[in-house]
């Protein structure tokens, strides 16, 4: 089942965190828009406001996080954000940010999940349109893989290999839902390793970082006194990763994601891939007969889980 109106939230809502990487307090609020609009943050830098779109146009950096901006303004870790946004079917929103990234909360999606169900979702009468793969296409770089095929929903297959006893081989894979996205997905939290945290530290980054917002390992060991919150929760939050990564299409996608090894750079390479072969793909939108009858069969704001229509 998939919501076929464009969406945006019902009522403005914030949020407030610590920066991963500067470790500043950064403040969030998120505003509805207008349908077309797309997902837009609105960066502020001393007396002014940029504008940056949540594109792959403007994507600026994607070597430990996904950085979009325009000029020298930027605004870092936006997937998770952007995952949730995604999986809520949230299309259209307005996101004033105070800082240079967005707030890491506690490593997961959860925190941006539950304020955009405490805010509600509005039903433009506007149509969506999809992103619906038709051939396969595929990007490989070194031991990292990703490909999409066609498929009539939004699916995620994942598998990561670490030489590491905490994590090893992992796999899964997951139909894209609000429902499935908020229970199984975005309580995974990002990880890392000791050493490369240590390094970061010493190089002037990952001032924010801690236990309380990620799941660190030594060379044998989760660090985190609570444990995992799944067993696999490393794959998981790699797909949670992916979510964001691919929302920046600017579509809502209608295909089924393959990754091996994969991460926000080669993820980066395959949107901009799609967008560069568009034989490979069409738009599908629904009619405005389809529209009306879906709007005639719900209010126009509407639960997590409330489905117009069958593709």
């Amino acid at each position: 089942m998939t919501l076929i109106c464009q969406t945006t939230i019902a009522r403005p809502t914030a949020i407030s965190g610590i920066g991963l990487h500067t470790g500043q307090r950064i403040n969030m609020k998120l505003r509805p828009a207008e349908a077309n609009v797309g997902i837009v943050f609105h960066r502020k830098v001393d007396d002014h406001t940029v504008a940056i779109e949540a594109t792959a146009a403007n994507v600026v950096d994607t070597r430990m996080a996904t950085v979009i901006g325009k000029g020298d303004v930027h605004v870092s870790t936006v997937e998770h954000l952007l995952a949730a946004l995604s999986a809520y079917g949230v299309d259209n929103l307005h996101i004033d940010i105070d800082g240079p990234e967005v707030p890491i909360m506690d490593g997961s999606a959860a925190p941006f999940a539950s304020i955009i169900e405490e805010a509600g979702r509005y039903c433009h009468p506007q149509g969506r349109k999809f992103l619906a793969i038709r051939k396969p296409i595929s990007v490989i770089d070194g031991e990292k893989r990703v490909s999409i095929i066609p498929s009539r929903f939004f699916r995620i297959t994942f598998d990561i290999a670490f030489q590491h006893p905490c994590i090893a081989l992992q796999q899964r894979s997951a139909k894209v839902t609000a429902t499935g996205f908020r229970r199984d997905l975005a309580p995974a939290r990002t990880f890392g390793f000791l050493r490369d945290v240590e390094m970061l530290k010493a190089a002037g980054l990952a001032r924010g970082g801690s236990l309380d917002n990620a799941i660190v390992v030594d060379d044998e060991r989760i660090l985190n006194p609570e444990g995992l919150r799944f067993q696999d929760e490393f794959v998981r939050h790699k797909i949670l990763d992916a979510i964001g990564d691919f929302s920046l299409l600017g579509y809502p996608i209608l295909g089924h994601i393959r990754a091996f090894k994969a991460g926000h750079d080669v993820n980066h390479q395959l949107v901009q891939k799609i967008l560069d072969t568009p034989e490979n793909w069409q738009l599908l939108e629904f009619s405005e007969d389809d529209l009306q009858k879906a709007l005639q069969m719900a209010p126009q704001t509407f639960a997590t889980d409330l489905a117009f229509a069958k593709v």
